[in-house]
């Protein structure tokens, strides 16, 4: 079996629907065509971000018919696979920050910087601002600065600003905050929680396997959502899972692993609870 199998997957996705975009730019290819915030596949099937058809909503635009419609679309298939899947097969920002993380945990600054500095909370704090600025101003506030469209449009259509994104989301991750950007701040990973809360596919941790190594907590972007490690067998059910699976890949113990969601046992679970 491959170690890194998730990890290479994912990496081929990313690395191929960015080729598929700038083929739609530079050969006219009809795959996939548009960008993060918009796309159309084959030239019928709209995506639309849900972040950034919110903001549009709120800054008084009309919602054209294919934008809402993707709108369902990216809502459905997210909501149902993991909606932070987004954020770790799609988005390129999430290569930068891989890289960012490896070196931290390689150089030892995991273990100088034990307590982080910042909340998770604050990318709600980012929604939650940018839409009032949205509906102040009447624009789509964060996709002026958005850095996620700045390393996309730059693999399109040639870097520009978008190597500035990239050292800035780097360096601030390798040294002021570990998964900042991805992990803290970053509001397009915030709505895509939001959406995943409901997902289907989840991490499934038993208990009975695991030896306490905490290699999966070492290499967790999201490392709050693995709570249960060494308490309780359990699916991680957090919407800020991003189904990466490199906990699943660096567990020698076979205690991780993707399931179906077991909707029967959450609901008999909440009915106790109550």
């Amino acid at each position: 079996m491959i170690k890194n199998k998730f990890l290479i997957l994912r990496r081929v996705v990313q690395i191929s629907l960015m080729v598929l975009y700038f083929g739609a730019n530079a050969w006219g290819w009809n795959i996939l065509m548009g960008n993060l915030s918009s796309s159309l596949i084959f030239g019928f099937i709209p995506m639309s971000d849900p972040y950034a058809v919110l903001q549009m909503f709120v800054a008084g635009a009309i919602i054209a018919n294919n934008i809402f419609l993707g709108l369902l679309i990216a809502v459905l298939f997210y909501g149902i696979i993991g909606g932070r899947a987004f954020c770790s097969w799609v988005c390129p920002v999430n290569m930068i920050t891989d890289l960012a993380n490896y070196l931290r945990r390689k150089l030892g600054f995991n273990q100088i910087q034990k307590k982080q500095p910042a909340s998770r909370s604050m990318r709600y704090w980012v929604i939650a601002i940018s839409l009032v600025i949205s509906f102040a101003f009447g624009i789509t506030a964060f996709e002026f600065v958005s850095p996620v469209s700045m390393v996309h449009r730059g693999i399109i259509f040639g870097m520009g600003f978008g190597w500035a994104a990239i050292v800035v989301i780097f360096l601030f991750d390798l040294f002021v905050l570990k998964n900042g950007w991805c992990g803290h701040i970053c509001p397009i990973g915030g709505v895509y929680s939001i959406i995943g809360r409901f997902s289907l596919i989840r991490v499934d941790y038993e208990e009975e396997k695991c030896t306490l190594c905490m290699k999966c907590k070492e290499v967790c972007p999201e490392v709050q959502v693995l709570s249960m490690v060494g308490k309780k067998s359990e699916q991680v059910l957090s919407g800020e899972c991003t189904n990466c699976a490199r906990c699943i890949e660096v567990c020698d113990d076979d205690a991780l692993n993707f399931s179906i969601r077991d909707l029967i046992k959450n609901k008999n679970s909440k009915g106790e609870l109550a």
